[in-house]
């Protein structure tokens, strides 16, 4: 079987509202696959009714060959989950809460290899795990879902926003760590809104709005979508000759800079002309996959993601770490 996550027309309605509009996902064993997609376009939705903390209205969804929501004891065996928003039992110290997640997942907390990959990964992430819960700042309430992921060995690993609240040496930590996982022969789907978060990880990327798969495919084959922000210091500079260029596009002079648009896979382009004008404060940021949105799809908002399928009890909802099952 080599398509570990699988979705067709899957449908998901809180009253008028559809959260989900006919989603078709499909991820591959040992892929990192995007799930890219503006807030409120149903992301968080999809992966609830992946893990089997909510009930789809219609169609269906398999992953590892198991139906989420009659078979979730079987399949939360096999998978681990990050949420983007991590919250701890307050009186948990951080070492107590990954190897309580690790024996609510069917592990065992007590094996020396366990122990082993524990501390190596609370050495990696930088990381002390005696402190108790209620301590700990938003990074390392993060890294504490994180290292309970990763600590237990899992086949399917969702990622909910995983690098929420990490600084940029932590999400180096983190990938680097991810792609161990894959080449034991894990598979990952990375939920994002920030497309340079995904680029450096990702085999593939499917694209939702308003509930339904609108792009995917292979990156190399999305770069149609992508622009950089570029921008410089005026200092009475004719920016003029850029405009000419074919990889530039909205070039404006704002508050004292200039600022363009350039397609990423022609940014090479860019380049000698920059050189040429002698410009001085540069600086190239790559876009939001919000910003992608606002251009490649209009500005109509995506429909608001309702939070009514989250489980009353805190246990197993996106915003709690424990990914027990609730149903409500």
């Amino acid at each position: 079987m080599n398509t570990v996550v699988h979705t067709a027309n899957l449908h998901k309605h809180f009253g008028h509202v559809k959260a989900l509009d006919g989603l078709d996902l499909d991820v591959q064993r040992g892929e990192i696959h995007g799930f890219l997609g503006p807030n409120g376009a149903g992301k968080s939705t999809t992966l609830r009714i992946l893990l089997g903390l909510a009930r789809p209205t219609s169609g269906s969804a398999a992953v590892l060959g198991f139906e989420p929501w009659s078979q979730a004891v079987e399949l939360h065996r096999r998978l681990a989950y990050v949420p983007g928003d991590v919250r701890l039992w307050p009186n948990l110290s951080g070492g107590e809460t990954i190897d309580l997640l690790s024996r609510l997942r069917g592990g065992t907390a007590d094996g020396a290899a366990y122990r082993r990959r524990k501390e190596s990964l609370c050495q990696e992430f930088d990381f002390d795990p005696a402190k108790k819960g209620r301590a700990y700042s938003k990074g390392n309430r993060q890294k504490v879902a994180l290292i309970a992921a990763l600590a237990t060995e899992a086949e399917v690993y969702l990622l909910d926003e995983p690098t929420s609240g990490l600084d940029p040496l932590m999400e180096e930590v983190f990938r680097r760590e991810l792609l161990a996982a894959v080449g034991r022969g894990a598979t990952v789907l990375l939920s994002s809104h920030i497309l340079s978060e995904v680029e450096v990880l990702c085999h593939r990327v499917s694209i939702i709005r308003a509930g339904r798969i609108v792009d995917g495919g292979t990156l190399d084959s999305l770069r149609h979508l992508t622009r950089s922000e570029v921008s410089f210091a005026a200092d009475g500079l004719d920016a003029q000759a850029l405009a000419r260029l074919g990889a530039v596009h909205d070039l404006t002079l704002d508050a004292g800079r200039v600022r363009f648009s350039a397609d990423s896979d022609r940014i090479a382009e860019v380049f000698p002309a920059l050189g040429a004008l002698g410009v001085q404060g540069l600086t190239i940021v790559p876009p939001s996959l919000e910003e992608l949105f606002l251009r490649h799809y209009g500005d109509a908002s995506a429909a608001p993601e309702p939070e009514a399928d989250a489980p009353s009890g805190g246990h197993g909802s996106r915003r709690h770490l424990l990914s027990a099952r609730g149903r409500s």
